[in-house]
């Protein structure tokens, strides 16, 4: 899988982030498929919702300008509210925990390259159809 990282991926602690959501299915095998590609950066933070429906990826801010991946939303925080915090952290929205905590693993990207999660969400789109159609 060639992941090409864009130039914005790195976003200091406590940086304004946009949040891209997804459905808990999708985006647990998008998190698979972030941690077993060699040549990606990895996956940054990712919140789970308290009744585990969606997972919610912190992506750079400005993502939300130009994200249109069907099944998912993208967030605009333009600096407001949502921040990636520092460690230890409380997740950044009410309701929500940590599937992947910031900071718990010094390799772990600080937010997820938004061009690799959108190749990751289409790949796991990919397995889920196939999945399904195996019933």
């Amino acid at each position: 899988m060639g992941h090409r990282p864009t130039a914005d991926s790195s976003v200091p602690p406590a940086a304004p982030c946009d949040l891209v959501t997804v459905p808990a299915r999708q985006g647990l095998e998008a998190v698979d498929i972030l941690r077993r590609a060699p040549a990606a950066p990895g996956v940054g933070p990712v919140l789970h919702d308290g009744a585990c429906d969606t997972l919610g990826f912190l992506v750079p801010p400005g993502t939300a300008d130009g994200w249109d991946v069907p099944g998912s939303a993208c967030t605009r925080t333009s600096g407001r509210g949502l921040r990636l915090p520092g460690v230890p952290a409380e997740p950044p929205v009410s309701g929500s925990g940590w599937l992947l905590p910031p900071g718990v693993d010094p390799a772990a990207a600080p937010v997820t390259d938004p061009a690799v999660l959108r190749e990751a969400l289409g790949e796991a789109a990919r397995l889920i159809e196939a999945a399904d159609s195996c019933r």
